[in-house]
């Protein structure tokens, strides 16, 4: 079966690596292009560890990325905002389909965009047409399907949305503003060269940052709003954890007269019996991160004590959180199965 020709933009960030190993392992998908100026010019086998005709492939120059991903069906776009605001319009315009990974078309209301991320936004008709990419809410997976932009959910909204929107949509929960506390592993914050990254800084400490001003937060309000017919408007505070990778995200929320624990678990049940990449556990205390670093998993699980409930749940901030849930989207787009490329990832522990 002839695979088609997929470019990984931005191929030398954490996200772009996790995308290049998963497409190069891709039934369907043949990894054509990986760009980097950072490592323009060297082969993906040497940075990546990658074998085969992947590993072949030399990153080319982010300034030739519309030239060369010309020939492309599809590209991920592992890029900052402002970055893929301005290469995402031009490979719309040659045809190529874009998965992006960033902030640029996740918020509907361009203004709320200027809010989050401090520019305002060029092509407030692109998001409009942009479909918000989180296949397990409602006709997300049709919305994608005839999509050719698609908004890759940031690892936070993922990690908090999961849990949380079946509960809204079955009006299980009052609307007080549900507070979201999540840690994230130190590659959350990109390959940044911050002394405040640095293994000195980060090992044997524990701290939040960007208290009531993190850019994710209006994500995690579009979503939940949309789920609840009415605004909900989160207290979320993120947290760099001493880690490489993962997020748990720890959820305070309160049931509506007469719900029950009983009424949770059957929610649940109902919105992700069938779903392949979100599990449930047997409880709060069962979820974890080794349960899901290094898949494209999401663990959910919950704790009732009379009228208030506890939700806690796990991804991995760089498959599910980023690379693999784009290749989710990939697959949608192209009407592959969902799961491929991705149902063979395996974590590892201990």
């Amino acid at each position: 079966m002839q695979r088609l020709p997929i470019a990984v933009i931005g191929a030398s960030g954490y996200s772009g690596m996790e995308a290049t190993r998963i497409l190069a392992h891709h039934p369907s998908a043949e990894l054509r292009l990986a760009t980097s100026d950072r490592w323009q010019g060297e082969s993906l086998e040497r940075r990546t560890g990658l074998g085969g005709a992947a590993g072949k492939l030399r990153y080319a120059p982010q300034d030739r990325v519309v030239d060369l991903a010309g020939e492309c069906a599809a590209a991920l776009l592992c890029t900052p905002a402002e970055v893929s605001l301005a290469i995402a319009p031009a490979l719309l315009a040659k045809g190529v389909k874009v998965v992006d990974l960033s902030g640029a078309f996740r918020l509907a209301d361009p203004v709320r965009f200027e809010q989050a991320y401090g520019i305002r936004h060029p092509r407030p008709d692109l998001l409009g047409e942009a479909v918000y990419g989180m296949p397990e809410l409602p006709s997300t997976r049709e919305r994608v399907a005839r999509a050719r932009l698609v908004a890759n959910p940031g690892c936070y909204p993922t990690a908090a949305t999961l849990p949380l929107a079946p509960l809204y949509r079955a009006s299980l929960v009052d609307r007080e503003p549900p507070i979201v506390d999540a840690a994230s592993g130190v590659t959350g914050a990109g390959r940044k060269a911050s002394e405040e990254f640095t293994v000195v800084e980060v090992m044997d400490d524990f701290r939040g940052y960007r208290v009531l001003r993190h850019q994710h937060t209006p994500e995690i309000a579009q979503s939940l709003s949309a789920s609840a017919g009415a605004q909900i408007d989160p207290v979320f505070t993120p947290h760099l954890l001493p880690l490489r990778r993962g997020i748990l995200a720890t959820s305070y929320l309160r049931l509506v007269p007469g719900a029950s624990a009983k009424d949770v678990a059957a929610c649940f049940m109902h919105e992700y019996a069938a779903e392949p990449f979100v599990r449930m556990a047997a409880s709060a205390d069962d979820v974890s991160l080794k349960s899901v670093v290094g898949t494209n998993l999401c663990q959910i699980g919950f704790a009732v004590q009379g009228s208030r409930l506890i939700v806690i749940s796990s991804i991995d901030n760089l498959v599910k959180g980023a690379a693999g849930q784009a290749v989710q989207n990939l697959n949608l787009l192209f009407g592959w199965p969902e799961t491929a490329g991705l149902d063979t990832l395996r974590g590892s522990h201990p």
